[in-house]
C-alpha cells in the first residue's frame, strides 16, 4: 500500500478497529463484533501500524499482546473516540435528534416482561434509535462485547464499573396447596425447614434468612433443595408442580396467590429484596443515546410491577 492510499483512508475508522481489537482480546472476536471478516481487521490493523509507522500488537499462535507503543496508542484511541462522539453529538444536533444503536443486557424475566412497556415508549419518542436487547443473567464484559448498558438485578462482583441503585425487587416464600396436605399451615421460618425445597441458584443454593416485616428480626437456616434452577419460570413452575417450596420475586407469583393455586407461605416473614442496579463502563463522554435511556430506566425501573423503590441509598458509583 502506498503512501496515497494510506493517507485516504479514515483514520477514525482504523482507531474504532484497533479499540476493538485490544478489548475483545483477538482479531476473530473483534471481527464477530464488528461484523467483518477477520482479514478485514488484520489488514486494518496493518494498516493503522503502517500509518503510524510503530508495531502496536506483538501476535503469535495463542497469545496477543500490547507493545509499549501499542498501550499508549490504545490510551489516546479512547481519549480521541469520545471526543469525536462529542464533536459529532453537538455539530450534528444529537441532542434533539438521537440516533444509533444501544446494546442493552436485561434480565430475562424482567427483560421479556415488565420492561417492555417502557421501552416501546423510549422507540416511540425517538424514532432514529436502535435498540439491540439482549436477555441474560450475566455480568457482561462491556467492552469485550460492545455492550452500552446492563441491568443487573443482585450483588454486584465488578468494582470497576459505574452503579447505580434504582430499584428493589421484594421476595416471599411460596408453595401449592398440595404440598402442605396434612401438614399445619407454615407461619414461622422454622416450619419450613423439614419441606422440600428448590433454590434459585443465582441468588440461594443452601442458606437462606428470612426477615420479620414489623420487628427486623432476622432467621437464618440451611435447606437441602431437591432441584436447584437459575430460571425464575422454571422455579414457579416447579413450586406449582408441588415439587418443593421457594423463595422468588413477589411479582412473579401475584397472580397465581390471587387464584390461589399457590400459598404465601410465612407471610410475616420475607427473604431480603434484591437491588436493581443500572451498570455501564466509566468512560469520559458518553453519547445522548445513552443517557437518555439511562435517564428513562432510573424513572422506569422503581415503578414497574414487582419492584419499589430502594431503601437504602440511590446510587454507587466507581
Amino acid at each position: 500500500m502506498n503512501k496515497k492510499q494510506i493517507n485516504s483512508i479514515d483514520r477514525i475508522e482504523l482507531m474504532q478497529t484497533f479499540l476493538r481489537i485490544v478489548d475483545a482480546g483477538s482479531l476473530s472476536a473483534a471481527a464477530l463484533l464488528l461484523g467483518m471478516t477477520q482479514p478485514t481487521i488484520s489488514r486494518r490493523l496493518k494498516t493503522l501500524e503502517q500509518l503510524l509507522g510503530l508495531k502496536l500488537i506483538q501476535r503469535t499462535t495463542h497469545q496477543m499482546k500490547l507493545t509499549e507503543e501499542g498501550e499508549r496508542c490504545y490510551q489516546h484511541a479512547s481519549a480521541l473516540l469520545a471526543s469525536w462522539q462529542m464533536i459529532e453529538d453537538d455539530l450534528l444536533g444529537a441532542s434533539e435528534t438521537p440516533r444509533g444503536t444501544l446494546r442493552v443486557l436485561v434480565p430475562h424475566a424482567f427483560g421479556q416482561d415488565q420492561m417492555i412497556v417502557h421501552l416501546q415508549r423510549f422507540l416511540a419518542r425517538y424514532p432514529h434509535i436502535t435498540v439491540e436487547w439482549m436477555l441474560s443473567d450475566r455480568t457482561p464484559d462491556f467492552l469485550a462485547e460492545d455492550i452500552d448498558c446492563a441491568i443487573h438485578v443482585g450483588a454486584l462482583t465488578d468494582p470497576t464499573v459505574v452503579a447505580r441503585l434504582v430499584a428493589e425487587v421484594p421476595r416471599i416464600v411460596i408453595g401449592a396447596p398440595a404440598l402442605l396436605q396434612n401438614r399445619p399451615f407454615p407461619e414461622h421460618p422454622q416450619q419450613l425447614q423439614t419441606l422440600p425445597w428448590i433454590a434459585l441458584s443465582t441468588f440461594y443454593r443452601h442458606n437462606v434468612t428470612l426477615t420479620h416485616g414489623s420487628t427486623n428480626a432476622e432467621y437464618p437456616f440451611d435447606i437441602q433443595p431437591q432441584l436447584l434452577t437459575d430460571s425464575l419460570y422454571a422455579l414457579r413452575n416447579a413450586v406449582l408442580n408441588g415439587i418443593g417450596i421457594g423463595i422468588t420475586s413477589e411479582w412473579i407469583v401475584e397472580e397465581d396467590i390471587a387464584q390461589g393455586t399457590l400459598i404465601h407461605l410465612t407471610p410475616e416473614w420475607h427473604a431480603p429484596p434484591l437491588p436493581v442496579y443500572l451498570v455501564y463502563p466509566y468512560a469520559r463522554y458518553y453519547p445522548v443515546k445513552l443517557t437518555l435511556f439511562l435517564a428513562m430506566m432510573r424513572e422506569a425501573m422503581p415503578v414497574l410491577s414487582g419492584t419499589q423503590y430502594p431503601r437504602q441509598g440511590v446510587a454507587r458509583q466507581t
